[in-house]
């Protein structure tokens, strides 16, 4: 659903000592950020605690009265660490309890697969008030209640979640993004790169440009990446801004390197 020219945002908590010890490659950034742009809503911020309950309900009350939305990933399993559905519960100020849709998707589920434990059990436990998020991956579901929306850390779990919930959230346009890349120092083209993005001002922001520097083959490089809102926009600023660099005697790769 889009609501005119506002802009929409989402923060992101990712819970998990093993993300902070990096035991733990964290996937679930890109995965969200990709999923709210289509959904017309930007990822503004992101923070990562340790499955510590006071850290949890200290980012959790922060951010989801800065943001229109607010996702967490992590901590919603089956063992006695995790503890994300008490920590939100308890930045709520309501009781956890079990979900009668949920202990019954579970006692569906696992009925030829040995029962349902205390322990899987433990996974239709949500903040009172909640409702469940559907997961086709396995079964045991996400959590929304007010603007948060509690997820799976294992990030095919948490793709499956946000299928779920595709094209159920209010948003705005989705940012168009359109990257060029070459050997370029950054340095070299820092002034030009300044007036193409003031040159393309306009309502709704007009466009922003980042800059991405990398290190290969022996030789500095760097990606250019034009977002707006609006297609025509950034189209028109990545050609000028092709047509710039190569003007100054820089080779240029569109779709970045």
């Amino acid at each position: 659903m889009v609501a005119g020219n506002r802009i929409w945002t989402a923060a992101l908590v990712v819970i998990g000592d093993e993300i902070l010890s990096g035991r733990t490659q964290d996937r679930n950034v890109a995965q969200i950020a990709t999923w709210l742009n289509v959904q017309g809503i930007r990822l503004a911020e992101v923070r990562i605690v340790p499955d510590v309950e006071e850290r949890i309900v200290e980012a959790v009350n922060a951010l989801r009265h800065t943001h229109d939305y607010l996702f967490t990933t992590g901590g919603i399993g089956p063992t006695h660490d995790d503890i994300t559905v008490d920590s939100i519960a308890a930045a709520l100020g309501v009781p956890v309890v079990v979900h009668p849709e949920g202990r019954a998707i579970l006692e569906a589920y696992y009925a030829g697969r040995g029962g349902l434990t205390e322990a899987r059990l433990r996974m239709a436990r949500v903040p009172e008030g909640a409702e469940l998020i559907s997961n086709r991956v396995s079964r045991a579901p996400g959590i929304r209640i007010e603007n948060i929306f509690i997820m799976a850390g294992v990030p095919h779990i948490t793709a499956g979640m946000l299928d779920g919930l595709t094209g159920t959230l209010e948003g705005g346009r989705p940012v168009v993004s359109l990257t060029i890349g070459g050997f370029i120092a950054e340095s070299d083209v820092a002034d030009l790169l300044r007036e193409a993005e003031r040159a393309h001002a306009g309502e709704n922001g007009g466009v922003s440009i980042g800059s991405y520097p990398f290190f290969r083959e022996g030789r500095v490089g760097s990606n250019f990446v034009v977002r707006s809102e609006e297609e025509a926009r950034a189209r028109a600023c990545i050609d000028a801004l092709m047509r710039a660099l190569t003007a100054a005697g820089f080779e240029v790769v569109e779709g970045g390197i």
